[in-house]
């Protein structure tokens, strides 16, 4: 019995299964026996559940008379078998019992190495089954050591541990051994040397698990968090939402007198956080989100996800923020980026933008000034759009008839199919191949500048990153995001290539296989 208590004993203390232990001492049983009796035999060793008797015994195969043995102390042949047991049989056991051991000094340690390896695979096994559905919690541990800036903690009382990195920690908070700590997990991996559990606290989730904590509506589904930005320890911004109308997500998430933001804002270390109301006016939201700065006017451009925000002279440092944080942050909360000017930039931007177009109305079509104001004014930004224009809307534009109208479009559709020559030519002279001129995403502008940078097919984008392909149009040309979508519509025809091979080759094995079937079946 005394085994068995040892296994309760070590079974409890590991929070592991009883069995896994016991099992690791058959095990440490059967490794220390085979020491004593020779690596080669089969021996096998059982404790009873109930009472810890230990059984050992050896195991002996029986084989074909003509069969090849190649353990001969753990194999016989069946004339072998059956001078010993007269009715044994091919696949038999012969099984002999064998004497306790005894166990010295040597096979003791031997025993104790294998139980306690099998203890930590268990204990590892059950820690990884444990936390990797716990990714996104928050837990509260203590520093066991700092190495370099990075903690090890403590999480549930000796069982387990985990790592908070020092860029996963906050700015200027040094923690000492002891220190208690509240930390989200982020990841858990799955390594030879067990279960690596890694927390942050300055995870933008980790903040909103803080708010789920201290604010009962968020816990109950009343209000969501639609989006968090953060920059650690300085200043981060919230959104929240009510699915109740009669209660005001921002001053649930105060609280009363301020109690309950002022509890998060004491764990992360006096972060600022400002808690905005999210709104499906991403214009709106915007505005909320550049608070306390005051905003005079926004500019949406939807296709490009970006935003212009223009702010009073006086509000420009307040909208932009000590170092660009405040914007930087309220981009990140609404995921659109966001450009502050002052009115005056605004209105020199635009002015700009007026005369760049006028002048480019006036050039294409050889009209005079006022007509490409008016052109301007109605928003018309390129020649194209004047051509896919149905007469009878330009005809609306004050001072056009008909006659101007038809002859707008038509010095319009001159101008485009000349443009569309040199084009062509440029295209020849160039070497830029049909699939590379077809490919849906890059302006016919675009594809020359492509090609006098040598990208002349359509594998030869493909092979670009989207930052070179941005650094080759210009920022002002492409985005990120949409040079990377030309790029993987590139690399498209590569994957139906690869899947058709795939299928001939599955095809050209079915085929391989039928003659083989046939004749089998004959």
């Amino acid at each position: 019995m005394e085994l068995l208590q040892v296994a309760d004993n070590v079974a409890r203390e590991k929070n592991i299964d009883r069995e896994i232990v016991v099992t690791a001492m058959e095990e440490a049983i059967q490794k220390a026996g085979r020491s004593k009796y020779g690596h080669d035999q089969d021996i096998r060793a059982h404790i009873d559940r109930k009472n810890g008797q230990i059984e050992l015994k050896r195991y002996r195969e029986v084989m074909e008379n003509d069969a090849e043995i190649e353990n001969e102390v753990a194999q016989l042949t069946l004339d072998q078998a059956k001078r010993i047991k007269p009715d044994a049989a091919v696949g038999d056991f012969l099984i002999d019992e064998l004497p306790p051991l005894d166990f010295g000094r040597i096979a003791a340690q031997t025993a104790k190495q294998v139980i306690m390896q099998k203890v930590r695979e268990a204990e590892r096994s059950r820690q990884y089954a444990e936390f990797k559905d716990k990714v996104g919690e928050i837990v509260n541990g203590v520093v066991k050591r700092v190495e370099y800036g990075n903690a090890t903690i403590d999480i549930q009382q000796g069982r387990a541990e985990a790592l908070l990195r020092r860029d996963e920690n906050i700015p200027r908070e040094h923690l000492k051994n002891g220190d208690r700590v509240r930390a989200i997990i982020y990841e858990v991996r799955e390594e030879n040397r067990g279960p690596q559990i890694f927390l942050s606290r300055t995870h933008p989730e980790f903040m909103a698990k803080l708010f789920t904590q201290e604010v009962p509506e968020i816990y109950d589904g009343v209000i969501e968090i639609k989006s968090v930005a953060r920059d650690p320890g300085s200043r981060a911004k919230i959104a929240v939402s009510s699915r109740d109308g009669s209660i005001d997500p921002v001053g649930a998430c105060v609280g009363m007198r301020g109690s309950r933001v002022q509890a998060v804002v004491n764990e992360l270390g006096g972060e600022k956080i400002d808690i905005v109301p999210w709104s499906e006016d991403i214009a709106g939201f915007i505005v909320n989100a550049l608070q306390p700065a005051a905003v005079a006017k926004v500019v949406l451009d939807e296709e490009k996800q970006r935003m212009d925000v223009v702010v009073p002279d006086d509000q420009l440092s307040l909208a932009i923020g000590r170092r660009g944080q405040n914007v930087r942050l309220a981009s990140i909360l609404s995921g659109w980026d966001i450009d502050i000017m002052t009115e005056e930039e605004e209105s020199a931007r635009r002015a700009e933008e007026f005369r760049v177009r006028s002048a480019l109305f006036m050039e294409a079509m050889d009209v005079d000034d006022v007509i490409a104001h008016l052109l301007v004014a109605e928003g018309f930004s390129s020649v194209e759009e004047i051509v896919e224009t149905p007469v009878d809307e330009l005809n609306q534009i004050e001072g056009f008839e008909e006659e101007i109208s038809i002859e707008l479009q038509n010095r319009a559709a001159a101008y485009l199919e000349t443009k569309r020559k040199e084009l062509e030519e440029k295209r020849t002279a160039l070497g830029i191949a049909d699939d590379l001129m077809t490919l849906e995403g890059l302006r016919p502008s675009q594809i020359l500048k492509l090609g006098e940078n040598d990208i002349k097919t359509r594998d030869d984008l493909a092979d670009l990153a989207t930052d070179e392909l941005v650094e080759i149009l210009g920022e002002d040309q492409i985005t990120a995001k949409d040079a990377n979508t030309v790029i993987m519509a590139a690399r498209a025809h590569w994957f139906a290539e690869e899947d058709a091979a795939t299928a001939q080759a599955q095809a050209d094995e079915d085929a391989e296989d039928q003659p083989q079937a046939a004749e089998n079946a004959a």
